[in-house]
């Protein structure tokens, strides 16, 4: 059967839908018999967000106050119980998610794996609502949304303690129920009759209509019969799209001439019709209007900067669209929204005076819905090719290939463009883009490239990488980690530009050895007869370490005696001679060290603040500091000398 309001008022947010929330209020009592996980799916556009929007509204105790809860259907209206967790997944990874989770409930984890057990133990059902998991991860190009599905959902569904509600795509909902069983999962699906909402259609409509909602008076607005009407036409035509229903009804208001009940021939039945017959109704070209949102549809994360909007759009069309997009408003109006740039974040690109406004703008354009940018990618002919001319006007917008200059949309999603286009390999060979590039995103595009196709720079980046997520360091930070890790990788020639990128990096990395099972690193001096003392690092190692001689005679570890300047200094130093720094030495150095088991910080003794803070990927397993500020440290991956520079008031060293 079809939805229906039964008499009752019908929800104020949604407008219908009685029956999908009769399903949910159902799943949020826990009654026996009722589904422990629910699907929520449907057709982008369908209104599986809007839905679950209005169904949290009324497990909200703030919500319900707002709510005429006594003219609602009494089955779709949850009893007053503790409102469910609801966790968005759009923009995020499945680590992330699993992280977002975890300080939802304060659950005590240092690693995501331990989520899920933290969950079971939690000694009462866990009720979680998880929206938008079609807009999962922060790159367009990756299958994010079935990693997590497959990695995160699927073993929370599998808990006994945990009652789920999913909203996803449909070819995404077999995966999430494999392996449950019958009764334990219900899957609602918004475009099968059971649960559609034509009704629901035809309030929206007309509610849109309305003079006072369409702010114009004209006779298919003031005219209650000729309003319905049209209103019936539009959900006739729209079957069970809210989303077409609402782009019919916003180009009918921009462009009514002609607006007729009877004409449904110019109503549109899907997204792709709602682009084609609106720019009809204006006399342009449907293909000029594609072209126009074709670099909203390909845009990473919330959108793109309105100035580099008209550059995009050039570059896919192959022709200067400037005035197309300044005259086309009206063409484009009913498909796109402006949101404001999230506050916070690295901000560490200055505006440059040669990118225009670029840098300075905080408006963000995106498509009013993802099965826009579904539509229009459907239409054009090689989304490869649109990407590789997107990718490369944004290159061009680099100020003279300057990456701290950038616009923050410039550095922080090139990446994805690239990995589109199939040219990201090729782009990850500057180290200035590692440094500025927001990680995440980059991490993340890095991640959907085969690591056999992956040059030496871009594998170290991604072996850094989650040192760089996990901790939202800033730029400088990056640039300090990234600099010790080429050196240990053998790329020293990265490590030297990223000290010619301006900042003042709170190291040098000396020299780094490749040497297993290092079990202890001290710091002394070689005294010399003819000038002053070597200073060398002593590596206790495993007997037959090449190049290593015997501790002592006893047939126990071995040593490696290597300059802290230079690895070669003090090869051949004889063991009796090292001198190691006194208490009173170490204590009366401007520097000290403390240790964690991932992290090593530099201290000031003048002042106890911390001038430099090294982590790790491995544990550490041994470090030591010389008096004059030269830090040795060894982990599994071998031994490497840093040497900590002076330090000025007001340098920022480490994260805040």
């Amino acid at each position: 059967m079809t939805d229906s309001t039964g008499g009752y008022a019908p929800h104020p947010h949604i407008g219908g839908r009685t029956n999908a929330l009769r399903a949910l209020a159902a799943w949020h009592t826990a009654a026996p018999g009722t589904p422990r996980v629910v699907a929520l799916t449907g057709n982008s556009g369908s209104g599986r967000s809007r839905l679950l929007t209005g169904f949290l509204m009324l497990c909200d105790p703030e919500s319900r106050k707002q709510l005429p809860l006594d003219q609602l259907d009494p089955a779709s209206v949850p009893p007053e119980l503790p409102a469910p967790a609801a966790e968005n997944a759009r923009g995020l990874t499945a680590q992330q998610f699993l992280w977002a989770l975890a300080d939802h409930y304060e659950l005590p984890v240092a690693r995501t794996e331990d989520v899920y057990a933290e969950l079971a133990a939690i000694g009462e059902p866990v009720s979680l609502v998880v929206l938008d998991v079609d807009q999962a991860g922060p790159v367009r190009h990756t299958d994010e949304p079935s990693v997590l599905v497959r990695q995160v959902l699927k073993p929370l569904a599998a808990l006994d303690s945990v009652r789920l509600v999913a909203e996803l795509p449909r070819h995404l909902v077999t995966e999430l129920a494999e392996g449950l069983p019958t009764d334990a999962v219900q899957i609602i699906d918004l475009d099968e009759p059971q649960w559609a909402d034509p009704e629901g259609l035809v309030r929206h409509a007309e509610a849109a209509l309305r003079p006072s909602f369409a702010g114009a008076d004209l006779p298919f607005t003031v005219d209650p019969e000729t309003r319905h009407a049209l209103a019936a036409a539009i959900a006739r035509r729209a079957g069970t799209s809210p989303l077409v229903v609402q782009l019919a009804v916003q180009s009918i208001l921009i462009a009514p001439e002609g607006a007729d009940p009877a004409d449904e021939g110019r109503l549109p039945t899907t997204v792709g019709e709602a682009l084609d017959l609106h720019a009809a109704r204006l006399g342009a070209d449907p293909q000029a209007l594609r072209l126009m949102l074709a670099p909203l549809a390909l845009a990473e994360a919330d959108g793109i900067p309105v100035p580099l909007w008209a550059r995009l759009a050039s570059a896919v069309a192959g022709q200067d669209m400037t005035q197309a997009i300044m005259d086309g408003m009206p063409l484009v109006a009913p498909f796109i929204q402006s949101v404001e740039r999230k506050a916070g974040g690295d901000k560490t690109a200055e505006p440059d005076e040669n990118a225009g406004d670029e840098n300075s703008g905080q408006t963000l354009l995106r498509l009013l819905h993802p099965a826009i940018g579904d539509a229009i990618r459907a239409g054009l002919p090689n989304i490869r090719a649109a990407q590789t001319q997107i990718a490369m006007a944004l290159l061009k917008a680099v100020p003279e290939q300057d990456w701290g200059r950038a616009a923050p949309y410039v550095r922080d999603h090139i990446a994805g463009h690239t990995l589109a286009a199939g040219l990201l390999p090729q782009l990850l060979t500057d180290p200035g883009l590692f440094v500025h590039a927001d990680p995440v995103p980059l991490r993340a595009a890095i991640e959907g490239v085969p690591v056999e196709e992956l040059g030496a720079p871009a594998r170290t980046y991604l072996r850094v990488a989650p040192l760089l997520t996990r901790n939202e360091v800033s730029a400088p930070w990056r640039a300090a980690l990234l600099e010790t890790a080429f050196v240990e990788d053998g790329l020293p020639e990265y490590a030297a530009a990223l000290h010619r990128l301006g900042f003042e990096l709170p190291w040098q990395t000396m020299w780094s050895l490749p040497v297993a099972d290092i079990g202890d690193v001290t710091v002394g001096s070689l005294p010399s007869p003819d000038g002053p003392a070597t200073p060398v690092a002593v590596l206790v190692v495993p007997p037959g370490t090449p190049g290593a001689r015997p501790a002592d005679e006893n047939g126990g570890p071995a040593v490696l005696v290597r300059g802290l300047v230079s690895p070669d200094d003090g090869v051949y130093a004889d063991l009796g001679q090292i001198l190691r720094p006194s208490e009173e030495e170490r204590g009366a150095a401007t520097l000290g060290l403390s240790r964690g088991a991932d992290y090593l910080r530099i201290w000031d003794r003048a002042n106890d603040e911390v001038v430099a803070a090294l982590i790790s990927d491995v544990p550490f397993v041994s470090a030591d500091l010389s008096p004059d500020g030269v830090l040795v440290v060894a982990t599994s991956r071998g031994a490497k000398a840093l040497r900590i520079r002076s330090v000025r008031p007001g340098d920022n060293l480490v994260a805040a």
